[in-house]
């Protein structure tokens, strides 16, 4: 059974989700205070966080990236849960490392949707050691290299070469993309897949060519000639 940890200072909407998630079947325990939040995490490492933005003593964004910092919960799906609405909202969240982010208000059935959606991704078996011409991908060490020299990689940019390298010559259309990396389907999001490609042609040098541009669907990795 997945532990599931609620970050939500707002009672009535922390009980919403302790119930629709425990009815789904899942071990829950929820938090208002981060204080909290951080002194279960001493103990119990969960499979899921669900994480507010908008909490009474540090923000939620901190606390996202304070996760990803760690290496014992780096590796944590975190879906943020917010009622901040805009764009840059959502992509800074996004850009911090969030597999999902869903506003205030949420369908409840929706919201255990994507809770499936962002446990059935992060638990699916993830080859160790992949490779493409230069290019080799250590994902028990989350580290790539480049000709066997390290590459410095966001956490966001490894999991976008890593799917790549993955599905390499398969065409990938932007949606799917940000379906698999991000976990949503936000219309005009994909903008940050575009931005993310641009950085990781960037950071692979001479290589970076190998990410083709298929004009109008997306993008594909192959090796080059």
């Amino acid at each position: 059974m997945s532990l599931i940890y609620v970050l939500e200072d707002d009672e009535n909407i922390k009980e919403i989700e302790i119930f629709a998630l425990k009815n789904s079947g899942y071990e829950v325990k929820g938090y208002t205070t981060v204080k909290d939040f951080y002194e279960a995490l001493k103990d119990t490492v969960p499979s899921l966080i669900i994480l507010d933005i908008m909490l009474p003593d540090e923000d939620g964004i901190e606390v996202l990236k304070e996760l990803r910092s760690k290496p014992d919960t780096k590796k944590i799906p975190v879906i943020m849960l917010t009622a901040r609405t805009t764009e840059m909202d959502k992509v800074k969240g996004l850009e911090s490392g969030a597999d999902d982010y869903i506003t205030k208000p949420f369908g409840v059935m929706e919201f255990v949707a994507r809770v499936k959606a962002v446990l059935r991704r992060s638990q699916q078996t993830d080859e160790m050691f992949l490779s493409l011409g230069p290019i080799s991908i250590d994902n028990d060490k989350r580290v790539a290299y480049i000709k066997d020299k390290p590459c410095n990689l966001t956490y966001k940019e490894f999991e976008l070469l890593k799917f790549m390298i993955s599905n390499a010559g398969i065409v990938l259309t932007r949606e799917n993309i940000m379906n698999r990396i991000w976990g949503t389907e936000y219309v005009g999001e994909t903008r940050t897949v575009d931005m993310h490609v641009k950085t990781l042609r960037k950071k692979l040098g001479k290589f970076g060519d190998m990410i083709k541009t298929v004009r109008n669907v997306g993008y594909k990795i192959e090796e080059e000639d």
